[in-house]
C-alpha cells in the first residue's frame, strides 16, 4: 500500500533522527489557538537517543516532553494531527509537509531529502545531553573572512566583528533552507543594493565552494568606489563567477533571469525596489533584510492607531511591523509564499523577508487574488487614503499614484 505523506514525513523525521542528522523539526500552523509551535530535536538522555520535543503557548510558556525513538511513530501521528504543516530539517536538506483545510496533505521536498539522507549529504549534529551544539556553514577560517576584515589570519573571528560573522552565517543557513527551490548545477544569483558586499561574498562561495554548483552572481550598488574594491576582491580570491556593476539598482537589468535575488539591509524605499525588480523577473527565491523604514513613518494616518502613533518611539516600531507586513503581502498578490525570520537575535535590522515562489495553478490564483484583497484594504486603513499606489514602477508600496 502505498504511504500517505504524513506517514512518508513520519519515516524520514524518524530516519533522520535515527542516524542524529536531524537538525530540527518545526510544527507550525497549529489547530489549537492555545499553541504557537513545537520543534523536536535530537537529544542521548541517559544514553538513549531521543525526541525531545518543545511546545510554545501563547500565554508564552513551554513544555518539554522526550520522546524514546522506539516509541515517537505513535506519538508523532498524533502531534502532526494538530498541526497544519511541518518543517524536516537537516544539514543540506529538507522536507515540508501541509495540510490544507480541506485536509488534502503534500510532501514537498521528501524524495531529496530521503536522497540525500541515503547518499550522507546530510550532516551528523551534537546530541549530547540537552545542549545542542551548532555547527556553522562557516567558521571563520575562509579566505574571503580574511580578506574582508572579518577574521584574522588564523581564523580568528574579530572581536568587532562577531555580531557580521554571526548575520553573515545566519542568512547563509536561511539560504540553505530554500535549496530545495533552487537548481543543483548552475546558479544565478542578484545582490541588490549590494554595499560593502560580505553576503555576496559568503553567498557565492556557499553555493560555488561547499555545494559545487557552476555560479553565476552580480552585485549591484551605486557607490563606484565599493564597487572597484568588491570586484577587486573577487579577483584575488579567484571567484570568477562574482562580478559588481555600478548602477541605479532601479535601472538594472539581467541577461540571465536569476534563480536567486538577495539583499541585505536596502535602506527605505530601496528594498520596495529590490522586490519589485525580483518578481518583474520572476524570480523563484527572494531572500531580503529591510533596513530604516522612514515611508510609512510619512504617511501613516489612521485614526484607531493614533494611541500609538502619537508616541514617536512606538510610532516608528508599528512603522516598522507594518511595513514589512505589507511587502509580504504584496508579495503574496503576486505568487509567492512568505514569511518573516529572525536574522540574528538581539540586534537591530534582524528580520528577513523570504519569499517562494509558489506554482502556477488556480490554487496560487486564489491565494494571489486574496492577498490582493488584504494588502489593498490595509493600505486603505494604514493610510486613510485610497490613493496610496502600489509597489510598481520603481515607485514605494506607500507612494501615492
Amino acid at each position: 500500500m502505498k504511504q500517505t505523506s504524513m506517514e512518508e514525513c513520519i519515516e524520514l523525521l524518524l530516519l533522520s533522527a535515527k542516524d542524529s542528522r536531524l537538525s530540527k523539526a518545526v510544527f507550525s500552523k497549529p489547530l489549537s489557538r492555545d499553541v504557537k509551535k513545537t520543534v523536536l530535536t535530537v537529544r542521548m538522555i541517559k544514553g538513549e537517543r531521543m525526541l525531545q520535543a518543545e511546545t510554545f503557548t501563547t500565554d508564552n510558556k513551554a513544555y518539554h516532553k522526550n520522546i524514546p525513538l522506539c516509541e515517537a511513530a505513535d506519538v508523532l501521528v498524533e502531534l502532526m494531527a494538530g498541526y497544519a504543516q511541518v518543517n524536516v530539517l537537516c544539514e543540506g536538506a529538507s522536507a515540508e509537509w501541509r495540510c490544507s483545510k480541506s485536509g488534502t496533505q503534500t510532501l514537498i521536498g521528501g524524495a531529496k531529502l530521503r536522497s540525500a539522507l541515503a547518499d550522507g549529504r546530510t550532516a551528523v549534529v551534537d546530541t549530547a545531553g540537552n545542549n545542542l551544539s551548532k555547527k556553522h556553514i562557516l567558521d571563520g577560517t575562509e579566505p574571503f573572512l580574511k580578506m574582508l576584515g572579518i577574521s584574522d589570519g588564523n581564523g580568528r573571528i574579530y572581536d568587532k566583528k562577531h555580531m557580521k560573522f554571526r548575520q553573515i552565517n545566519r542568512f547563509v543557513e536561511l539560504v540553505r533552507d530554500v535549496s530545495e527551490h533552487l537548481p543543483s548545477k548552475e546558479i544565478y544569483i542578484c545582490d541588490l543594493c549590494c554595499g560593502k558586499s560580505y553576503l555576496s561574498f559568503a553567498v557565492y562561495h556557499y553555493f560555488a565552494n561547499v555545494l559545487g554548483l557552476t555560479t553565476h552572481m552580480t552585485g549591484v550598488d551605486l557607490k563606484a568606489d565599493v564597487v572597484s574594491y568588491c570586484n577587486e576582491v573577487a579577483q584575488k580570491l579567484g571567484f570568477e563567477g562574482l562580478h559588481f556593476v555600478c548602477g541605479d539598482v532601479a535601472a538594472f537589468e539581467v541577461a540571465h533571469k536569476p534563480d536567486l535575488v538577495v539583499s541585505l539591509h536596502a535602506c527605505d524605499v530601496a528594498t520596495d525596489i529590490v522586490l519589485e525588480k525580483a518578481v518583474a523577473w520572476q524570480t523563484p527565491v527572494i531572500l531580503s533584510t529591510p533596513c530604516c523604514h522612514h515611508e510609512m513613518n510619512r504617511l501613516l494616518n489612521c485614526k484607531a492607531l493614533s494611541f500609538v502613533s502619537e508616541h514617536s518611539m512606538l510610532r516608528q516600531k508599528l512603522c516598522d511591523a507594518v511595513t514589512d507586513a505589507l511587502r509580504l503581502k504584496w508579495l503574496g498578490s503576486h505568487g509567492y509564499r512568505t514569511s518573516a525570520l529572525e536574522l540574528v537575535e538581539d540586534a537591530p535590522k534582524n528580520i528577513l523577508l523570504r519569499a517562494v515562489r509558489l506554482p502556477d495553478n488556480e490554487e496560487t490564483k486564489r491565494a494571489m487574488e486574496r492577498a490582493r484583497r488584504e494588502y489593498d484594504e490595509a493600505r486603505r486603513y494604514l493610510c486613510d487614503d485610497s490613493r496610496i499606489g502600489l509597489l510598481e514602477d520603481g515607485q514605494s508600496m506607500f507612494s501615492k499614484s
